[in-house]
């Protein structure tokens, strides 16, 4: 079994390709090659370069394998169609130009369930109709990736969007067929949103294909969701937490991979605001040494 240990952008607080916050994409190909990972995600389509023949040395002068990139945009909003499909493409050419294989869908934060991130019993549900056409633009997402570019499409939960909590990922992936949409399972997320990551993983080994590792400080949790506060100050708070510091039980994972004969990426996301103060390469560092110290 081979597993591979990468990182994501999003832990060095890029979320948003425009955001003038982030830090310049080639101080994170640095860090996240100084950590010690062998891999980077993309970020938000336009965070990187575009052009290839810009990113492909600059990937190569770190020895950094692009892994995948992430659609996360408004699949719940039928008016951002336009959004979610040039999103879409344009990641897609941008994986295929790097060789990299995975694309993960994620519905993005809508201000309805913005407020009940973590509340599954409080969230406002879909009715019959919209549910179905927010599957299917997820399926038509999932088919051109997989059909058109050759990608293997995951879903990924969020809190605060659509596909939060663990009912509506398995209605999902009860309709819509496995072989154009997997799971990419999100540790950290699962856990956000009220439920067991290690028992969901269980039932759902054959269908995940890749992993993004996040932890969750178990005593900020309690805290925003009891103060309904907004997914990204509970970032700014502090809700990702180093790897081995939260409630996950990251050993447990690895024996379930292992068991699985699973091969590939897992990824480490920390989300967090770095105008806060963040120390996002001694985090990533951290990261890196703790699943070095229980095998990975």
């Amino acid at each position: 079994m081979t597993i591979r240990i990468g990182n994501a952008p999003c832990s060095w607080g890029v979320e948003f390709a425009g955001d003038p916050r982030n830090p310049d994409w080639r101080d994170v190909l640095r860090q996240c090659a100084e950590a010690g990972y062998t891999g980077i995600e993309l970020g938000p389509v336009g965070f990187m370069p575009e052009d290839p023949a810009v990113l492909a040395p600059a990937l190569a002068e770190h020895g950094l394998t692009l892994i995948g990139g992430v659609v996360f945009r408004a699949f719940h909003d039928p008016d951002a169609w336009d959004d979610v499909l040039d999103g879409a493409r344009r990641t897609c050419a941008a994986l295929v130009a790097h060789g990299a294989q995975h694309l993960v869908l994620i519905d993005s934060i809508s201000p309805r369930r913005a407020p009940t991130a973590g509340r599954a019993s409080e969230a406002e549900q879909m009715d019959a109709a919209e549910w179905a056409a927010f599957r299917d633009r997820i399926a038509t997402v999932a088919r051109m990736g997989a059909e058109e570019y050759g990608l293997t499409v995951g879903m990924h939960a969020h809190a605060a969007g659509f596909i939060d909590f663990e009912p509506e990922l398995e209605r999902l992936l009860d309709e819509v067929p496995e072989d154009i949409l997997k799971i990419c399972f999100d540790t950290g997320h699962h856990s956000y949103a009220g439920y067991d990551p290690v028992a969901f993983m269980r039932r759902h080994m054959g269908r995940i294909s890749y992993m993004h590792f996040k932890d969750i400080d178990p005593g900020v949790k309690a805290r925003v969701i009891e103060n309904r506060t907004g997914f990204y100050d509970a970032c700014g708070q502090g809700i990702f937490c180093n790897l081995g510091k939260g409630d996950v039980d990251f050993p447990a994972v690895r024996q379930l991979l292992l068991d699985h004969g699973f091969e590939g990426w897992c990824t480490v996301e920390q989300d967090c605001d770095p105008t806060l103060g963040t120390d996002t390469l001694g985090d990533a560092r951290a990261n890196r040494a703790y699943l070095q110290s229980i095998g990975f």
